[in-house]
């Protein structure tokens, strides 16, 4: 992600613009209202390719509003001028791998991106097999049943989730953290290069957190690019880079999430409620370090 400072208001410079041919998302003047609610204000950032992005920040700063928008899950008009009032509820632009959201067919969108929302609904009555299948969708032919790939595809989506013993339940028969996960199978099956989530970790208890914390990592390791919002700070904090909103929809800070820049703004912007600090952690053997010794510092972010 390339940093944009403080109160990102003077837009993406020639550097940047040159970035965001080659970055996963590339966002210039990003404008939403929501009824007479202006909630984004003149978003520009680029988020790298290859890379687990997480939007942090303070309840109503947008979070939620700039994922769907990234998304291309709001109708919006690329021209309008960046304050003035439009009919559409998005103004600005939004690119994936230096392509318009609007260039891009329907299929072609979903296919290269799985998306989770916030408690997000789901027929109950469906099997999760079923549920998990339509993150195939985008890749078969009208009408056509699922291939070998497809049912190749949810039974990997379905274990990577430890989900596969429910495969023949009804999704209603679930609990609220079991549910989730059998959501975050259905966007591992669309085997898409962008995933966007909003709130994954939602009903997850901590087993499973760390659960997804490795599969985002492993998707990372493969190529993937992964944006999610998280109020879990801790989690946010492991995160390769952050995109943090400040009240207003503006655009705080983004920059890499080890970078003491990017912890002193996370602080700034929760009013210096939290404190970023370094909590050292055991090496893991893979490596290469011996059992005992120190790793790199985790942060964490503590109440003070």
């Amino acid at each position: 992600m390339q940093s944009n400072g403080m109160n990102n208001s003077n837009g993406i410079g020639p550097d940047e613009r040159a970035q965001a041919k080659t970055a996963a998302i590339a966002v210039q003047g990003l404008h939403v209202r929501l009824g007479q609610a202006h909630i984004l204000h003149g978003v520009d950032v680029c988020m790298a390719r290859g890379r687990w992005t997480a939007i942090a920040g303070p309840n109503g700063a947008g979070k939620s509003t700039l994922l769907r928008a990234l998304a291309g899950l709001l109708p919006h008009d690329a021209h309008a001028a960046s304050e003035a009032p439009s009919p559409m509820p998005q103004a600005g632009q939004v690119q994936w791998w230096g392509t318009p959201l609007q260039q891009l067919t329907p299929r072609q969108r979903a296919r290269r991106m799985a998306w989770l929302g916030q408690n997000e609904e789901a027929a109950p009555d469906l099997r999760v097999w079923d549920v998990v299948m339509l993150g195939r969708l985008p890749h078969q032919g009208w009408l056509a049943l699922p291939s070998h790939t497809d049912m190749q595809a949810v039974e990997q989506a379905l274990h990577t989730m430890r989900a596969w013993a429910w495969r023949d339940r009804l999704l209603g028969q679930l609990s609220g953290g079991e549910r989730q996960r059998v959501l975050l199978a259905r966007a591992l099956a669309t085997q898409a290069d962008l995933l966007l989530m909003d709130e994954p970790l939602m009903h997850l208890d901590p087993p499973h957190q760390a659960d997804w914390i490795a599969w985002v990592q492993d998707l990372v390791a493969q190529g993937k690019t992964v944006v999610s919002v998280l109020h879990e700070l801790n989690v946010a904090l492991m995160s390769d880079d952050m995109l943090i909103l400040q009240p207003g929809g503006r655009v705080h800070y983004s920059g890499a999430t080890q970078e003491a820049a990017t912890h002193r703004a996370l602080e700034a912007v929760f009013d210096h409620r939290i404190a970023v600090e370094a909590m050292p952690r055991r090496a893991d053997r893979a490596g290469g370090a011996g059992d005992g010794e120190i790793g790199k510092p985790r942060w964490v972010a503590m109440p003070v």
